[in-house]
């Protein structure tokens, strides 16, 4: 039988080429991605109000909690895949695979459950009003109805980028993102769905991007694919899987908390729902350019796996440079387009005047620091990605928590709601700190090891 898709050039070929043709189609998907949700706001701003994109706004907090728990599987079940591959473990890497299907659908169905019973609290305690609880309530039922396909459809697509498929994972983002593009405006503009109508979009298409992952991994002749015997849920895979998945998940879960901070401190400090509204629309612009930092991380992910795994340091540390090099250039280039005319970002959005002024503010602020914010979030992935959990969580959470959270109480009483912007980026520097000094005894680490 011919074996497909053998991902051996992970540890042989030019780091270079290799983090071009990991990265490149990754980055290709995480931009379809920002654009879908940022045309999914612009949608439900101008086809169903201000207060509307407000409402979007509060459910952040509970998609990054739904997220946190996807990611707790295919992140750290992918990064293990990764590992397991250059370790030449192939029966293992296969049985990850349908631990993977199992582990998504009983966390899907449990999450989907708890929240749907205590929905309307949930959005109250993470920032919703009397007026924008309507928008936030009906958005989440249809998005949690559909959560285990939300999963398991990230899940696979992790898996596809772990087994040396990079191009089948981006077109299953870009498929996603263009059934989302044709339905939404259906939904909202012909059908008078509301913001209804975008989240049955969401849902839509991702169940039918789910079936063709599903097909393409039945492919016998593939070198990972579906097969009896790889269903039974193996406590190593289960342990270590989510031992890696930890740290993303412990930052999707801190940043719900601190997106829950950041609503109420903008109402109360802003002095009405458009801050909120306001910090919608920064979030959104700003992941763009995260999301391309996170997809050179996705290209990163399974080449340090597999060369760390294979214990070919050198490659391991090059692949970081280069990444962190390219990481630098993105997000420098967010930070003088922002600086340069947030004003005329803000307004794609809206045409609230209010809206326009308060995200524009919101803009120049929380990306004062972006040209080395890059750095860190490639350094905390690296160490996701070698496998050093424990690291990861350490830098994922001193951002988001022991530096992110005090500011938001601190500055504040300083400075208004310009105290709640100003938190971010000061997190950002704390954190950056770290994450040099942490990457400097690791690298020390790495010497002693060739040495020996």
């Amino acid at each position: 039988m011919e074996i497909k898709g053998t991902p051996l050039e992970l540890g042989t070929e030019n780091i270079g080429k290799l983090l071009k043709k990991y990265a490149i189609p990754a980055i290709i998907a995480m931009i379809a991605t920002s654009l879908y949700n940022i045309t999914d706001s612009i949608f439900i701003g101008h086809g169903v109000g201000p207060l509307a994109i407000s409402g979007l706004a509060i459910t952040f907090p509970l998609m990054n909690l739904a997220a946190a728990f996807g990611s707790l599987v295919g992140v750290g079940a992918s990064t293990l895949l990764s590992v397991r591959l250059g370790q030449k473990d192939y029966d293992t890497a296969n049985s990850i695979l349908g631990n993977v299907f199992v582990m998504n659908l009983i966390i899907g169905i449990a999450f989907t459950i708890i929240t749907l019973l205590f929905l309307t609290p949930i959005l109250y305690f993470f920032g919703a009003s009397e007026k924008t609880i309507p928008y936030a309530h009906d958005f989440m039922v249809i998005i949690l109805l559909g959560n285990v396909v939300t999963h398991t459809y990230l899940g696979l697509n992790s898996m596809l980028r772990s087994a040396g498929k990079p191009k089948q994972s981006m077109y299953a983002t870009i498929y996603t993102v263009i059934i989302n593009l044709i339905l939404n405006p259906l939904f909202i503009f012909v059908f008078n769905w509301g913001i209804k109508g975008s989240a049955l979009a969401t849902v839509i298409s991702q169940i039918m991007v789910l079936a063709w992952q599903i097909y393409l991994f039945s492919d016998k002749n593939n070198f990972i694919h579906l097969q009896k015997g790889i269903f039974k849920l193996k406590r190593r895979i289960v342990k270590d899987s989510l031992a890696i998945g930890m740290s993303p998940f412990l930052m999707n879960a801190a940043a719900s908390v601190i997106i829950s901070l950041i609503n109420h401190g903008l109402l109360k400090y802003g002095g009405n729902d458009f801050a909120v509204g306001a910090y919608g629309i920064v979030n959104r612009i700003a992941f763009l350019f995260v999301m391309i930092v996170l997809g050179l991380n996705q290209g990163m992910q399974p080449i340090a796996g597999y060369n760390y795994g294979a214990g070919l340091y050198p490659r391991v540390t090059k692949v970081l440079k280069q990444t962190i090099l390219w990481a630098t250039v993105v997000m420098t280039i967010g930070f003088i387009i922002i600086e340069l005319v947030p004003h005329a970002v803000a307004s794609v959005f809206t045409t609230d005047d209010e809206l326009i002024d308060t995200a524009s503010t919101g803009l120049r602020i929380v990306f004062f620091c972006y040209p080395v914010v890059g750095f860190q979030i490639v350094v905390s992935a690296f160490f996701q990605s070698i496998g050093m959990a424990k690291k990861a969580i350490l830098l994922s959470l001193t951002r988001q928590v022991f530096f992110l959270i005090p500011c938001l109480f601190i500055l504040p009483r300083f400075f208004g709601i310009s105290g709640i912007w100003m938190s971010m980026p000061l997190a950002d520097l704390f954190a950056i700190v770290l994450a040099s000094v942490m990457l400097y005894v690791q690298s020390k680490e790495f010497k002693k090891q060739q040495s020996d």
